[in-house]
């Protein structure tokens, strides 16, 4: 690969040339290569950090005019979201099925909003980007148009809100990053788990100094997804499980990751350093395969493949020598469970099972009262402001109306976002970086730096609330 960056800049503009234009810049997440650095890393090296976009606020906008694309199983619930809160116009919905599109028009009809439809071409969505009428891309679609759909939009001046995980090799990461320095446009993984109510809970007590010194944090996307991996109608042309069995690795780390990250501070005074990853062999998908194809002939086109395996654990070490556990399972017959922990010198809080639970000894788990008194005193500002209006709005139980109104707050209020860029690149690259080192024995992998060292003076999440916060809902 050229390590030319003038190169790779041309080709990162080029991906909004076709609707998989990422595809331009090859993927090496997963290829046999001696040592801890795999191609993707030559654009580490020769990153230069054009404009910090941690901490970064843009002008404010006192109404945020969106549009979405993809209103499939994620899409629709935030276009009804945002028809919620104050201070925001939908002036669009862009979906390859004009049935899901209209549907999702139809939900908020009786806000007022009156979105445009843009439908029945696979490149409807670009002309939505090119809209001079919108500040907000909001992107629910499957994963590998993440990317090629963010840049498309920065690089029109468009801010962009966008699933998880935001792009599925280093390469893609890296045109994120690059184009929102370049635009000074945000860009948001909508990592929905950061705002659900413990997990605000406790990176306000780690705020506070109630665990101590964070040592060691743990997360996980524990879900048996199984038979919805195998549905015909759950995802759109099967595009899930296709992912399942072309890929390796922890595949979708950033719910677990991307709370526990902001507890540590990723980005924001450490950084990670490298990782290790080790898989099981799968021993479901292949046999559920076959059992459907015995019926049914459309099923044989997955018999044989080279599932992911079960079980999926990644272990992360940071500069400050902390370590992070992550994991990935979406076919065992498992409860539910993103684990949560967080491990400090003076505590130690922990989500999964629930309910969660809190310690400051070995002694065990504090009271019930003894948590209620923890969680009057560390509840964060958003969840007393926001918290109850969220819970009756829904969505995972509020924390998708809590990020969702955070968001609109902050670009209504010209503050900077809770995530950006770099926490984007970074939590979706520990997808294909842990399908490196499972490839490889697992062999660890340098995790890169995508804010170029900037991690050393980015000031840690404001949980405050001190400016904005004027944002209404309309419930």
């Amino acid at each position: 690969m050229k390590n030319n960056r003038r190169d790779f800049i041309k080709l990162a503009g080029m991906a909004g040339l076709s609707i998989t234009g990422a595809s331009i810049i090859p993927a090496y997440a997963g290829t046999e290569d001696k040592g801890r650095n795999f191609p993707g890393h030559d654009f580490e090296k020769n990153h230069i950090q054009k404009f910090n976009m941690s901490g970064y606020a843009a002008p404010k906008l006192d109404t945020v005019r969106i549009a979405f694309i993809g209103t499939g199983n994620r899409g629709t619930g935030a276009v009804v979201r945002m028809s919620k809160i104050g201070g925001v116009e939908i002036k669009a919905i862009a979906d390859l099925r004009p049935e899901k599109a209209n549907a999702a028009k139809k939900r908020i009809a009786a806000s007022g909003q009156n979105p445009m439809i843009y439908s029945g071409n696979t490149e409807e969505w670009k002309k939505v980007c090119e809209r001079e009428d919108i500040d907000l891309i909001y992107i629910a679609t499957p994963w590998e148009l993440h990317t090629p759909m963010a840049v498309y939009a920065m690089n029109h001046g468009k801010h962009v809100c966008v699933e998880v995980p935001a792009a599925t090799s280093v390469e893609e990461c890296w045109q994120l990053v690059e184009t929102s320095e370049r635009t000074r446009k945000h860009c948001m993984m909508l990592e929905n788990c950061c705002y659900d109510f413990f997990e605000l809970l406790t990176l306000n007590m780690a705020r506070q100094g109630f665990f101590g010194e964070i040592v060691h944090a743990e997360g996980a996307y524990i879900h048996d997804l199984l038979e919805g991996d195998f549905s015909k109608e759950k995802y759109y042309n099967q595009w899930r499980l296709k992912m399942d069995a072309s890929r390796k690795g922890n595949l979708y780390p950033t719910h677990g990751l991307g709370p526990v990250c902001q507890v540590m501070n990723i980005n924001r005074g450490d950084k990670m350093d490298y990782l290790v990853s080790v898989s099981s062999n799968d021993f479901m998908m292949g046999e559920h395969a076959k059992e459907l194809a015995a019926t049914d002939d459309f099923y044989k086109q997955f018999v044989g493949k080279p599932f992911n395996g079960n079980m999926n654990t990644t272990t992360i070490r940071t500069n400050k020598g902390k370590t992070i556990m992550v994991q990935h399972d979406v076919t065992s017959p498992r409860p539910y469970s993103r684990i949560h922990l967080v491990s400090g010198t003076k505590g130690t809080a922990l989500k999964y099972p629930l309910p969660a639970r809190i310690s400051t000894s070995h002694e065990g788990w504090l009271s019930e009262e003894q948590f209620k008194v923890l969680e009057e005193k560390y509840t964060p500002p958003i969840i007393r402001k926001v918290g109850e209006l969220a819970k009756q709005v829904g969505g995972h139980g509020g924390m998708d109306f809590l990020m969702d109104w955070r968001t609109i707050d902050c670009l209504r209020n010209g503050l900077p976002l809770d995530q950006n860029v770099y926490d984007a690149a970074l939590w979706s690259s520990i997808f294909p970086l842990s399908e490196w080192s499972v490839n490889n024995r697992s062999n660890s992998v340098d995790v890169p730096d995508f804010t170029a060292g900037a991690w050393k003076k980015n000031e840690p999440v404001d949980l405050s609330m001190a400016k904005g916060g004027n944002t209404q809902v309309k419930i």
